[in-house]
């Protein structure tokens, strides 16, 4: 997979998962996103940047935060931006997802923006591309690999880039989580020292998935001397019933309330990829509280957004930045 997302000279061709990419590649994205971010809030001094290009986010699955992003992310360098959702238009006729991707290519989409229920789809659309790059905005529990570059660059913001002193904490679904799946192989690429996960057995997928991961059976002990905490929400239209025997029983033992959080590390902060069942994994007063640094990276979305459509659609940066050559293994 690694092979196939990078171009022959080791630019970023497409980005369908963070596993297996180089370590200086996703240092390279996370370096251009901390640049970019006066920019991913208002500014328009690159407007021109992707002007001439057009990105089409081709959702096949419902989404707010993750489409809403790409798409300033695309507007503030300039590119033609078209959402397609294609759960309620051209699947729904008959046509395949393959067919419904070449339509609009031909209609000139350089740059493509998937999500989708199925693991690997974004992938298997890569094979067959005709040149366009693909971003994964999340297939089925496969990955997010944007989300975990976000993440990672909301945890360098606080903690600084040392990852390997770093102690980390995941809590919640992680069998049914994109998400930690990424931030897993990203976490790992980055040399994070510790990684604990915590949760429900049935709800914590097998060994390889956690390969290097501790995993910790008490909450309350697992949080001991944690730097981040990295809440997960129940992903319960991906579950059968039965994983959890009440939503009151789960906050009860795997919720996150300011008692508990005071067994972290003094200055840890909590990080939740969204939308947040408040009162489930965690409690109002942690959600909204100092250590949350929730918006931050709904903020550094834009940001990460914007460097890898940079990276797929103009491999090499303008005097935009001073990181040297883009994204090369």
């Amino acid at each position: 997979m690694r092979d196939f997302q990078l171009r022959p000279d080791g630019g970023l061709r497409h980005l369908l998962t963070l596993e297996g990419l180089p370590r200086r590649t996703l240092e390279q994205l996370l370096d251009r996103a901390q640049a970019l971010r006066d920019e991913a809030y208002s500014g328009v001094s690159l407007r021109g940047r992707l002007a001439g290009h057009t990105v089409c986010n081709l959702f096949f699955e419902p989404s707010t935060r993750t489409r809403s992003s790409f798409q300033l992310a695309a507007a503030r360098m300039g590119a033609d931006v078209l959402n397609f959702d294609a759960a309620s238009a051209s699947t729904k006729k008959g046509e395949t997802d393959l067919d419904t991707l070449k339509t609009l290519r031909a209609m000139g989409v350089d740059a493509f923006v998937i999500r989708h229920a199925h693991d690997g789809a974004v992938a298997a659309l890569a094979e067959k591309s005709g040149g366009a790059s693909l971003i994964n905005a999340g297939d089925g529990r496969s990955a997010h690999p944007t989300q975990g570059l976000l993440d990672m660059l909301t945890l360098r913001q606080r903690k600084g880039d040392d990852f390997g002193s770093l102690r980390v904490l995941m809590v919640g679904d992680i069998l049914h989580s994109r998400v930690a799946r990424s931030d897993l192989h990203a976490m790992r690429t980055l040399g994070v020292g510790e990684i604990r996960v915590c949760g429900p057995g049935n709800l914590l997928p097998d060994d390889e998935v956690l390969a290097g991961c501790e995993r910790v059976a008490s909450l309350d002990e697992a949080l001991a001397g944690v730097d981040a905490v990295f809440m997960l929400r129940l992903q319960r239209e991906r579950m059968v019933e039965g994983l959890v025997a009440s939503l009151d029983d789960y906050f009860r033992d795997y919720g996150l309330t300011p008692a508990r959080l005071r067994r972290a590390a003094h200055g840890a902060i909590v990080l939740h990829p969204g939308p947040m069942n408040r009162g489930v994994e965690i409690d109002d007063a942690v959600a909204d509280g100092a250590q949350a640094v929730i918006l931050d990276q709904v903020a550094n979305g834009v940001a990460v957004r914007m460097a890898v459509l940079e990276a797929v659609l103009e491999p090499e940066p303008q005097a935009t930045t001073a990181f040297g050559p883009w994204c090369r293994a």
